[in-house]
């Protein structure tokens, strides 16, 4: 059969045969290209000196008077009042109000979630009956209860506590309705045909395939959680970080505002990294597809 121009030009090239060996010229391209990418790697500043050049002019403003400490205080002023602060049990016991408030929140979200999710995942009656005034209730921004709240519940812990329980509730509910539905009805078969009840069947099928879910969700549920704290302890509280920080805001004491904020935002990042270290240990049979 005769091979046409453009066949042969559309054509890959044949293989390189056995043996055959690179010539010199790409090497050296090669290992010139490798040596340039090291080079403007060891070039590239670090990472961290953006931040240490903002900090750096943050307190040149402050020190010269650019910034007034009313607007906001420096960061050698912010230190000072943190170790001042610490030293004194005032941060100590507010973050304990703090933390005591958004545990048991998060406890309570939890469990509703969880109870919910279950529910209509695992029952069309459940779907049919609970799914639609959840899904309506879930539109509603959380926050905006707060006056509804104080109205019906007073201004003491249980409003602040129900706030934090109801941002955290929904993202538990809505990935696990949505895990259950997902879980494999082969498996769900399979574990009826060898006689698995109700209970052995959640503990061995359902529940292991939606544990990644419900991390992923726990850690959304987390974020919201210190959200809500932040803004209840704003509101009528008596004590807690946001207390400190509204009266931080009434004699203008901008170092301490700034002190409060950076606890909240500690406290998010290492209840995160918490959680995802448990979802490294407990997901590690995913190791080669997910988690490298």
């Amino acid at each position: 059969m005769s091979t046409t121009l453009s066949e042969l030009a559309t054509a890959p090239p044949p293989p390189a045969a056995p043996g055959a060996t690179v010539p010199p010229a790409a090497t050296d391209r090669a290992a010139g290209s490798a040596r340039g990418t090291k080079r403007r790697a060891r070039l590239a500043p670090p990472r961290w000196l953006s931040l240490v050049a903002i900090l750096a002019v943050w307190q040149l403003a402050g020190s010269t008077g650019a910034l007034p400490a009313d607007v906001l205080a420096s960061p050698a002023t912010i230190a000072v009042t943190a170790w001042h602060l610490l030293v004194t049990g005032q941060l100590v016991e507010a973050l304990g109000v703090s933390l005591g408030r958004v545990g048991l929140g998060l406890a309570t979200g939890l469990l509703a979630g969880t109870a919910l999710g279950l529910a209509t995942g695992l029952s069309r009656w459940g779907d049919a009956l609970l799914d639609p005034p959840l899904q309506a209730l879930r539109t509603l921004p959380h926050l905006g209860l707060v006056p509804l709240f104080i109205l019906w519940f007073g201004i003491g812990e249980f409003p602040k506590v129900l706030l934090i329980a109801l941002g955290v509730m929904f993202p538990i509910y809505l990935n696990l309705h949505s895990a259950v539905r997902g879980v494999d009805r082969a498996l769900l078969e399979v574990a009826a045909v060898n006689g698995l009840g109700g209970w052995r069947t959640l503990r061995e099928v359902v529940f292991p395939s939606v544990t990644a879910p419900m991390l992923v969700a726990l850690r959304q549920a987390l974020a919201i959680a210190w959200l809500t704290l932040i803004v209840s302890e704003q509101v009528n509280a008596n004590a807690g970080l946001g207390y400190m920080i509204n009266n931080a805001r009434d004699f203008l004491q901008t170092d301490v505002i700034v002190v409060g904020l950076v606890v909240y935002a500690v406290l998010g990042l290492v209840s995160d990294g918490i959680v995802r270290a448990a979802e490294h240990r407990i997901l590690a049979w995913r190791a080669g597809t997910v988690l490298r």
